[in-house]
């Protein structure tokens, strides 16, 4: 990537995808050119929260909704110290924020970061095509980075692809750190990071939770040594057949029989984990109006998600696994892909969105209680 942080809203821009078609704009942030895998956010709010998640890593986050930038770019929002996104596309940008906590607009903080953008796309046309042709590698050029078409093109097509791609560690703490519960502890869980969002481990504290985020490399001695009642896996980017380790990691503590809970690749590291597949979606679920049904109890969800890979687990049966009978809990009333597991024989489980809620509606929000009841009723 080579970026200016200058002269963006004059420069010409180009987005150039991996099968040839090509969208002609605006810079909007920092000049130069970026690579990612080209996927659309169905989100109408939440700019911030969906820029610093770590799970958008190598990824070029297309926007749905046609003005982005409104409430600029504030302290408090951000899910993670810095954008991971490696490129933005936007149809209307702001050009005046109007927040009382905005301290600057988007443009200037996507600059400042040297994250390359592009505005004046049309991405409604641009979200149809992927939807019909699935997620597929893209480039954006601007200022002096663009080129002849065919230059541009064979560079996109020398990007590394996102299926196979191992990426947790890139994005995961380096360092243990803890977040003190709120109020009176009642519980310690170890997270294991694999590109965790700040707001995860509060909605733990919120409950008396005592958290100690652990790197993805955490081993399962390091994980025990926090003495833990319950062991939590994030979300975060890449391929899940690539995620051996957190794999290891997680078939240790199910044989431990400790309260565990996953979410999104937390989600697809439990599937491996039972012995299920995983596999890569068409274009994937971003955003924050997914329609999902607790098959446990009934009720549907509205959801916060980020995920183009998914597990493959039968819908219409109970399965037998190593560590017992295990079940799909979630499922997406969209396209009926699985959006959670459960195991009927100790205490674990997984979904595949977001119930932290940053951003997003707060429909999921007790599984973080059904944590808690697991983690209750293991100490009873």
């Amino acid at each position: 990537m080579t970026i200016s942080t200058r002269g963006a809203a004059q420069a010409p821009a180009v987005l150039v995808l991996e099968d040839g078609r090509s969208f002609r704009g605006r810079a909007y942030g920092a000049v130069g050119e970026t690579f990612g895998e080209a996927v659309f956010s169905t989100g109408m709010t939440g700019y911030q929260e969906t820029l610093t998640d770590p799970s958008y890593h190598r990824q070029v986050v297309v926007m749905t909704a046609p003005h982005v930038g409104n409430t600029g770019v504030n302290d408090e929002d951000p899910e993670s110290k810095r954008i991971w996104v490696s490129g933005y596309v936007v149809r209307d940008p702001a050009r005046v924020p109007s927040n009382w906590r905005s301290r600057r607009s988007l443009d200037e903080e996507l600059a400042s970061q040297g994250v390359v953008g592009i505005s004046g796309v049309d991405t409604r046309a641009l979200t149809r095509h992927l939807r019909e042709r699935g997620a597929m590698r893209v480039g954006i050029f601007s200022g002096n980075a663009i080129q002849d078409e065919g230059i541009l093109l064979a560079k996109v097509r020398q990007a590394p692809e996102m299926s196979g791609a191992d990426l947790a560690a890139e994005v995961a703490t380096k360092e243990a750190y803890v977040v003190p519960a709120v109020g009176t502890k009642k519980f310690t869980v170890a997270a294991i990071d694999l590109g965790i969002k700040g707001m995860t481990p509060h909605r733990m504290a919120e409950r008396g939770i005592e958290v100690h985020v652990l790197p993805a490399t955490a081993t399962l001695d390091e994980v025990y040594a926090v003495q833990p009642d319950g062991v939590f896996f994030s979300n975060g980017p890449g391929d899940p057949s690539t995620a051996d380790h957190p794999v290891s990691v997680m078939r240790g503590v199910l044989e431990r029989k400790t309260p565990l809970f996953g979410i999104c690749f937390g989600n697809q590291i439990l599937g491996r984990s039972l012995g299920f597949g995983t596999y890569k979606l068409k274009y994937g679920h971003r955003g924050i109006n997914q329609p999902v049904q607790d098959r446990t109890t009934g009720k549907v969800e509205v959801t916060a998600h980020n995920h183009g890979f998914a597990v493959d687990a039968p819908l219409d049966k109970v399965s037998d696994t190593e560590f017992g009978r295990a079940e799909v809990s979630h499922v997406c009333l969209n396209d009926q892909v699985v959006e959670g597991l459960q195991l009927l024989d100790q205490p674990a489980f997984s979904v595949q969105y977001h119930p932290e809620a940053a951003a997003g509606p707060h429909d999921a929000a007790y599984l973080f209680d059904r944590f808690v009841t697991l983690m209750e009723g293991q100490r009873a």
